[in-house]
């Protein structure tokens, strides 16, 4: 049973406002030009001229822009918005657009914080529409064959991912405090929840700065995280690591009680299976062969574009709908209260501090007192059953 509204059109385009037209605003442009299920009938953008220069790259120089999101909802009245702000923008324009009748789809985070994504989720209950957060690389068909493959590994015990880049950004990221985990980290943390399905448990994270970073916060991290079941995932990366550098996915080692599965993150993951004296078996005993090969779920924001499409037309929930996706971030907030405390946090911890903020804060009575009929932020959150 859908827990959202959808669109009366099942083949109509989708008809969509975008709010950011900066750098990442801009992919998204593309993004939006080359999806025929989707038609962009506005731009929104505090700085204006960005607004008509993101018109010249969507390829429609005519297409209506303005500084103010409403207005402009008023104007050309869409089916859906666009959020592809920053962070900080992400809890009132979600807010504004869910409260004007319109489902979102985001970039990530979901917020700038828990509190506020916990917010965000209440606000969609609360309106019946749809928040979406492009998680962007869960959208990836080798990430989809590793979960098959996961299948084959009996008692799960281990997994572990490795990253390793190098990129001189500049801007406002070489300024960031805690700039991996707060920028990079969440997509394996993301991910990492799918392949197990299955959610965390605590952390122990420390981070650090090698001497010859060119980031003046903390651009390496190591974490250790509990999940459920007991199984343990461990994170290793690093933003200024140049050399033999892993794909930006990351290399990903997933092991059980019964073999072990290797994704380098550009290439087909690899599996071999054991029998009860630990040796490899053939893939044919090894059910390997006999994994059936799964519908394409697009790559990246591709992808997540159009589960965004299919959601509103099918009301299918989506991977990246809001309350499913507040573990990752919950995931990012507690490896941050880890290094700075030095000691293990428990993520039921983080949630509740981060309800209590959000009961605290909320400017809007609907939603705090949605907030406050929820029996227990885990459990509030896990009511949504996300699609695989």
């Amino acid at each position: 049973m859908s827990t959202f509204r959808t669109l009366a059109s099942a083949d109509a385009p989708v008809r969509v406002i975008q709010v950011g037209a900066g750098g990442m605003g801009q992919a998204w442009l593309h993004n939006d030009r080359a999806n025929p299920d989707v038609e962009l009938v506005g731009i929104v953008d505090l700085n204006l001229e960005a607004a008509r220069a993101g018109a010249e790259v969507y390829g429609s120089p005519s297409l209506p822009v303005s500084t103010d999101l409403l207005s402009l909802v008023a104007s050309v009245e869409p089916d859906a918005i666009l959020d592809i702000t920053v962070p900080v923008a992400h809890h009132p324009v979600t807010t504004d657009s869910l409260f004007a009748g319109l489902p979102v789809l985001g970039e990530k985070p979901a917020a700038q914080n828990v509190a506020e994504a916990l917010s965000l989720a209440a606000a969609a209950e609360v309106t019946g529409e749809l928040f979406m957060v492009s998680q962007s690389r869960r959208y990836n068909d080798q990430l989809v064959a590793y979960r098959q493959q996961a299948g084959l590994l009996g008692s799960l015990g281990t997994v572990s991912t490795q990253f390793a880049k190098a990129p001189h950004f500049g801007g406002f990221r070489e300024e960031m405090d805690n700039v991996l985990l707060l920028d990079m980290a969440i997509h394996p943390f993301d991910s990492v929840r799918y392949l197990l399905d299955r959610d965390p448990i605590a952390v122990y994270c420390e981070s650090y700065n090698p001497s010859w970073s060119w980031y003046r916060g903390d651009a390496a991290a190591s974490a250790i995280f509990e999940f459920e079941g007991g199984i343990r995932y461990t994170y290793d990366g690093s933003w200024c690591a140049p050399g033999l550098e892993t794909s930006w996915n990351g290399a990903w080692r997933l092991s059980g009680s019964q073999g072990s599965a290797l994704w380098d993150g550009d290439h087909e993951p690899t599996v071999e299976v054991t029998d009860s004296a630990s040796r490899p078996v053939a893939p044919a005993e090894s059910g390997a062969a006999d994994l059936p090969t799964l519908p394409s779920v697009g790559d990246g924001i591709e992808g997540s574009l159009a589960a965004f499409v299919s959601s509103l037309r099918t009301g299918a929930v989506p991977d990246g709908e809001v309350h499913g996706n507040v573990m990752s971030l919950a995931m990012v907030e507690a490896a941050i209260e880890s290094k700075e405390s030095g000691s293990r946090i428990l993520i039921d911890d983080v949630l509740s501090r981060a309800y209590e903020t959000a009961l605290a804060t909320e400017k809007r009575d609907d939603v705090r007192a949605q907030l406050e009929s929820w029996s227990s932020v885990r459990g509030a959150l896990q009511a949504v059953a996300v699609s695989a």
